[in-house]
């Protein structure tokens, strides 16, 4: 390892699967990875939210990541997982198809989004990197509640 890569900043990532893409978090915004619980919908919510459920007492809401991020809405068996991230001063069950791996990068790994990508993607995909063939998008995961837009804006 060359002198460069020893300074360089290394992020830890949780990677995760919505169908066929790759996508990835910081890992320290993840508190934990528990399996599909059925939740209880709440009325009028919207389409990404899939409800609630009892996490230790507490009330935890589910957002459907794919639904989110408007590739598709998850109908969640055994097999999907809930990880359960912190943010913005919120604890959030996020639906996905499947955690893949932790990832150790650089920050000069990652590629900004394209130009060519609406801003909608934009809003949620902070960049995209090439690991052993496969392409993960990063995701910023304080856009992803609805509060968080309406701050930003």
């Amino acid at each position: 390892m060359t002198e460069v890569q020893n300074n360089a900043a290394v992020r830890e990532l949780i990677a995760f699967r919505i169908g066929e893409q790759e996508f990835c978090v910081d890992i320290m915004s993840v508190r934990e990875i528990r399996g599909w619980t059925p939740a209880t919908p709440l009325p009028r919510s919207p389409g990404y939210m899939k409800g609630v459920i009892n996490l230790r007492g507490a009330v935890l809401p589910i957002v459907d990541l794919g639904a989110r991020f408007g590739l598709r809405t998850s109908e969640p068996t055994a097999r999907h997982v809930i990880m359960v991230a912190h943010i913005g001063g919120r604890t959030v069950g996020l639906l996905v198809d499947a955690v893949s791996d932790i990832i150790q990068l650089t920050e000069g790994t990652v590629q900004p989004t394209p130009d060519v990508a609406s801003d909608d993607v934009r809003t949620f995909v902070k960049g995209i990197f090439a690991l052993d063939g496969r392409m993960i998008s990063l995701i910023e995961l304080d856009m992803i509640l609805p509060e968080a837009e309406a701050e930003a804006a």
